[in-house]
């Protein structure tokens, strides 16, 4: 009996860990200014070798923009 209690206590245990690292990869999505930075460079890299049009480029680049100065406007309010 102690042996499936102990199957079943691991599998939640990973489980936990596992949504703890998408929460956490979440957080760093969408609060973190450096990947939002990057996230810019790389949709900019990507026009330019024409990956994508220039439609979507101006939608992700608005995008990205306004979480980016959500993230700067948070950071300010905080200090």
């Amino acid at each position: 009996m102690f042996l499936i209690d102990d199957l079943i206590w691991l599998s939640l245990k990973g489980m936990t860990g596992i949504a703890q690292e998408i929460h956490e990869l979440a957080d760093r999505e969408l609060n973190d200014e450096s990947f939002l930075q990057e996230k810019l460079l790389e949709v900019q890299l990507r026009y330019e070798m024409d990956e994508i049009s220039q439609a979507d480029f101006c939608r992700l680049e608005e995008e990205l923009l306004a979480r980016l100065n959500a993230v700067r406007q948070a950071k300010a309010d905080d200090e």
